[in-house]
């Protein structure tokens, strides 16, 4: 059973994590024509184009790509009911109906919570590793622009120290700070 429920968390990470990281890349209107935007497109957009039809027309303009928030919303729920779903020998029989409604919307914003987390830690180390081996690839360009919009205000804090910017690094403690209090 712990097996089933490790790949329906992985398979839910990568989902939620690919319709948050378009919704970023499409509110910092990075094209999505270079990965990982053609990658996070392939993977998300039977989910976003539909929702995005049914979302009123103002919500549908705009800088807020609420298309694949929501969808990020409904894939967090959806693992919920699958995960409460799976442990229906944990929850007591006389849960009601409200009861099981409360865990499903615990369990799925918790795991949006986390994946938001996660994969911001993961694009700020490939960042700070990419700019260390390989300042000058084109995935840095991508890379620099999705980061450095929540690193600049950090900068002002932490001063660089020997010529080395420390505010990727401060931001990934404070992260995994985040994490540990999820958990």
């Amino acid at each position: 059973m712990q097996i089933l429920f490790f790949l329906l968390e992985t398979v839910f990470f990568l989902l939620i994590g690919a319709a948050l990281l378009r919704a970023w890349m499409n509110h910092l209107r990075i094209h999505m024509a270079a990965q990982p935007g053609r990658f996070v497109m392939a993977i998300t957009d039977w989910l976003v184009q539909p929702v995005r039809r049914v979302l009123p027309k103002p919500m549908a303009q705009g800088r807020v790509d609420w298309g694949s928030l929501m969808s990020a919303v409904l894939l967090a729920f959806a693992y919920g009911g699958l995960w409460l779903g799976l442990a229906v020998s944990s929850v007591p029989a006389e849960a009601s109906p409200l009861t099981s409604m409360l865990a499903i919307v615990v369990v799925g914003l918790r795991l949006l919570a986390r994946v938001a987390l996660q994969g911001l830690m993961v694009i700020l180390l490939v960042y700070a590793v990419m700019s260390w081996v390989q300042p000058q690839s084109p995935l840095m360009s991508t890379l620099h622009r999705l980061c450095d919009p929540i690193v600049r205000p950090i900068r002002r804090f932490v001063p660089q120290i020997g010529g080395v910017d420390l505010s990727v690094l401060f931001l990934i403690v404070l992260l995994q700070v985040g994490l540990m209090l999820l958990a």
